[in-house]
């Protein structure tokens, strides 16, 4: 049954897919890909976190690969970037924004699809964030670099804090929608200030015997 919550994961998760493509075509173009390791690399980003989670929670074959609309906008996005790739790149720092935007989305649609299949708590926020980082991860490692999961940087906490919103506004019974804006806002915003201040967790030294 179609329901207005339904309808909003769906267009978030649209969304999302078509921000975190144009991540991945970004990345792309300026390892001078040609045009189909662009959509490769672009399709990869977009969908690489939602096959992880419908796998997982059984939801199979996942929708991605269902479904031509995922097909279609990371394509779309792809084409986009390929040929206006100098006006994505007028926008400060365009692949880690596009980035953070779509980890917030997923982070967000992610936990609630979980809890939606019956996940627990702490399960549903896992698997929120494993959606989230999922394609930045493939995105990275297909152009060989390390992926920014495994860096110093705010990537995986701001995931799991938009997460973690999502499951406490359902334990609390709270209107979903509001929930899903806040879980977005909260992670896009660390990611954001993460970004634009330098945000990044403690990292081991090491001394020269």
């Amino acid at each position: 049954m179609t329901t207005p919550l339904n309808l909003v994961l769906v267009a978030l998760d649209l969304l999302g897919t078509f921000v975190f493509a144009i991540s991945g075509a970004a990345v792309g173009v300026r390892h001078r890909l040609d045009v189909f390791g662009v959509l490769v690399l672009s399709f990869a980003a977009a969908v690489s976190g939602g096959i992880v989670r419908d796998v997982l929670i059984g939801d199979t074959p996942p929708a991605a690969l269902v479904g031509w609309h995922y097909l279609a906008t990371s394509c779309l996005a792809g084409i986009v970037t390929f040929l206006r790739h100098e006006d994505v790149e007028k926008l400060r720092n365009p692949v880690q924004i596009f980035d953070a935007l779509g980890l917030a989305l997923f982070a967000a649609t992610g936990a609630s699809k979980a809890l939606a299949f019956g996940l627990g708590p702490v399960p549903a926020i896992l698997l929120g964030m494993l959606s989230g980082i999922g394609g930045g991860i493939v995105r990275d490692m297909l152009v060989a670099q390390i992926p920014v999961i495994l860096r110093s940087e705010l990537y995986a906490v701001a995931a799991l804090a938009g997460a973690a919103v999502i499951v406490i506004g359902k334990s609390l019974s709270l209107p979903d929608v509001p929930m899903l804006v806040l879980a977005v806002g909260l992670c896009f915003g660390l990611r954001f200030m993460a970004i634009r201040f330098g945000w990044r967790l403690p990292v081991a030294s090491s001394r020269a015997r």
